[in-house]
C-alpha cells in the first residue's frame, strides 16, 4: 500500500499547540504558513490507526481501562523485531510521556541539591526537569567539528567522577544534533557510568526514526550490567505521530529500581493511561511497520532537499549530518549577528517558525532546528520564504 505523505491539514482549527504558538508569535502570519518547530508531524496519521480507533469507539465504554495482553505482546514484538531487544512484559512501566518519565526518575533516585549530567546542546526539558526537582544540572558540551558532533569523553569522565552526580540523562538518537551514537560510543559512556555508579536514563523516543546508512543500538542491550543500571524511555508518539495520545513505555529491567520508580510514580501520576492510547499504540505496533518504512524514505528525501537548499542559498551555513530523528540542526551564525536577530528574521520576515537553537543550551545560539516531517513541497515552500526574505 502506498501511503499519503502529501496532504496538508490546517491544524489551527484543531488547536494544535505549535500552530497556536505560531499565531501568538506573529498574529499577522500569512495564510498557508505551517510551523516546522515542535516535534510532531505535519502528516496524516497511518489510516490503520485512525480507522481502527473508529471501530474501537463503536464497541467500548470509555471508563478506567487497563492495557490488554495484546498491548504488551505487540510492544514486546516490536522491540524484538525492530531493535533485537528482548523485553519482558513486567519490565514495562506505562506513563503519559517521556518528560513525565524523566521527572519521576529524577525524583526517585536523585536527592535535592544532588547533580544530574546532560550532554549539551540537548532537548531543553531535561534541564527544566532537573531543576524543577531541586537538583543541579551538570553539562558536558558535545564537540562540534564542522557540524558533526561527538562526545567529549575526557570532560564527561571528569563530570561523572563527581560523587554528587547521581544520574546521566542521555539522548539517543540525539535531539537536536541528529547523531545516532555508535555501539563503541555507547560502550564508552556506559563504562564511565558503571565506574562512577551513575544511573543512566536513556531517552530513546526517536529510536525508530533512523535514516539509511545508520543503525540504532538500544543502550540496554550492550550488557547485563548496563541493563540493570538503566531506565530506557520509549514511545509510539514520535514514530507514528501520536503525541496527543500520551502513551510511553518506560523499560526498567532491574526489579528493585522498577519498584522504587513505581513508588514515586504513584505519588504523582494516575495509574491509568487514556483508553485510546492503549489501542492506538497496539494498532501502530501491529499494523504500521510499512507506513514507518515509507515515512523514513520521505524523511531522507526531505533531508536531501534541505541540504541542497542551504548549499545553494546559504552556502556558509553548516548543516549537521542527519542520522536519526526528523529534526535537522543548522548553524546560521555566518549570516546573523546574534540569536535575537536570527529569531526576528525567522518570525517576522521569513515567517518560518522553527525551534530556536538557544532553547537547547548556550551551544545552540545562532542555530535552528527544522522539523522535516512534512510534505516535501511544503518544506520547499517554507525554505524558499527564508531565501526570499534574506534577499
Amino acid at each position: 500500500m502506498k501511503y499519503d505523505f502529501t496532504t496538508r491539514v490546517n491544524r489551527l482549527a484543531q488547536n494544535s499547540s505549535k500552530w497556536m504558538s505560531m499565531k501568538k508569535l506573529n498574529p499577522e502570519v500569512a495564510q498557508g504558513v505551517v510551523p516546522l518547530s515542535v516535534a510532531d508531524m505535519e502528516l496524516l496519521n497511518p489510516p490503520e490507526i485512525t480507522e481502527g480507533l473508529k471501530r474501537f469507539l463503536d464497541q467500548r465504554i470509555l471508563g478506567y481501562t487497563n492495557p490488554s495482553e495484546e498491548y504488551f505482546e505487540q510492544t514486546c514484538r516490536w522491540m524484538q523485531q525492530r531493535h533485537h531487544w528482548t523485553v519482558e512484559k513486567d519490565w514495562i512501566v506505562l506513563l503519559p510521556g517521556v518528560v513525565t518519565a524523566i521527572n519521576v526518575a529524577v525524583r526517585s533516585f536523585v536527592k535535592p541539591k544532588e547533580k544530574v549530567a546532560i550532554l549539551t546542546p540537548v532537548y531543553y526539558p531535561f534541564r527544566r526537569t532537573i531543576e524543577a526537582c531541586g537538583c543541579e544540572t551538570v553539562t558536558s558540551s558535545l564537540i562540534n567539528e564542522n557540524g558533526h558532533y561527538r562526545i567529549d569523553f575526557e570532560d564527561l569522565q571528569v563530570k561523572l567522577a563527581d560523587p554528587q552526580v547521581k544520574m546521566l540523562i542521555f539522548c539517543s538518537p540525539h535531539n537536536p544534533v541528529g547523531r545516532v551514537w555508535t555501539e563503541q560510543e555507547l560502550r564508552q559512556v556506559g563504562e564511565l557510568c558503571l565506574k562512577h555508579d551513575v544511573l543512566i536514563v536513556s531517552d530513546e523516543i526517536h529510536f525508530d526514526l533512523i535514516l539509511p546508512g545508520h543503525q540504532h543500538t538500544v543502550f540496554a542491550t550492550l550488557s547485563d550490567a548496563l541493563r540493570d543500571r538503566m531506565i530506557v524511555c520509549t514511545s509510539v508518539s514520535k514514530t507514528f505521530n501520536l503525541a496527543g495520545m500520551q502513551c510511553s513505555n518506560i523499560i526498567i529491567a532491574n526489579a528493585q529500581l522498577r519498584e522504587q520508580y513505581q513508588q514515586t510514580m504513584r505519588l504523582f501520576v494516575n495509574g491509568h493511561l487514556n483508553i485510546m492510547a492503549y489501542e492506538a499504540a497496539t494498532l501502530a505496533y501491529r499494523h504500521c511497520g510499512d507506513w514507518l518504512d515509507q515515512l523514513l524514505e520521505l524523511l531522507d528525501r526531505n533531508r536531501q532537499c534541505a541540504e541542497e537548499f542551504f548549499h545553494t542559498h546559504f552556502p556558509n551555513a553548516v548543516v549537521s549530518p542527519l542520522e536519526g530523528t526528523y529534526l535537522l540542526w543548522v548553524d546560521l551564525r555566518a549570516y546573523f549577528r546574534d540569536e535575537k536577530e536570527l529569531e526576528d528574521f525567522m518570525i517576522h520576515k521569513a515567517q518560518l517558525f522553527l525551534d530556536e537553537g538557544a532553547l537547547f543550551g548556550e551551544e545552540g545560539k545562532g542555530f535552528e532546528r527544522i522539523n522535516l516531517a512534512c510534505p516535501t513541497d511544503l518544506l520547499q515552500e517554507s525554505l524558499q520564504r527564508m531565501a526570499d526574505a534574506f534577499q
